[in-house]
């Protein structure tokens, strides 16, 4: 949150990452039609990665995770502005408004290119370990990343 709070305003996504599941696997079936594990991450206006989520099983929704991990009463708490997808509904609750149709659609595409620079990670296009390991992999990708 130290880093979030000098930031003029976030960028709140999520991303169903790809995993080697079988049928079998509920949970982790998204409604992308793939299995994966979702995570929710947060960008600064420059689109650099700043933050991600534990990885939940994809068969849970963006809203729905958020509000696990606590990021809308943390943002809230600490007064930060947030950005996040006009189908997350929780940003509405707690005032956070898209102003107009091109600033959302300038905003929704520098939360795209933050997404699109955790995908570039050949790694993190179809993982084949363990689901318990994604979050740690995750983490470690966007630490690298805060490093370059």
């Amino acid at each position: 949150m130290q880093t979030v709070r000098k930031k003029a305003y976030v960028i709140l996504d999520g991303v169903v990452l790809p995993i080697d599941r079988i049928a079998a696997d509920q949970p982790y079936y998204s409604g992308k039609k793939r299995h994966g594990m979702n995570v929710q991450v947060l960008a600064d206006p420059a689109s650099r990665l700043i933050w991600a989520s534990d990885a939940l099983p994809g068969a849970v929704h963006d809203p729905t995770e958020a509000r696990t991990h606590g990021i809308p009463a943390a943002l809230a708490a600490d007064d930060v502005k947030c950005w996040a997808d006009s189908d997350d509904g929780w940003w509405r609750h707690r005032q956070i408004r898209l102003l107009g149709w091109l600033t959302g659609i300038l905003i929704r595409s520098l939360g795209e290119r933050a997404m699109a620079t955790l995908k570039c990670w050949r790694l993190l296009r179809k993982i084949r370990c363990s689901t318990t390991r994604i979050t740690a992999v995750v983490r470690a990708v966007v630490a690298l990343e805060l490093a370059t």
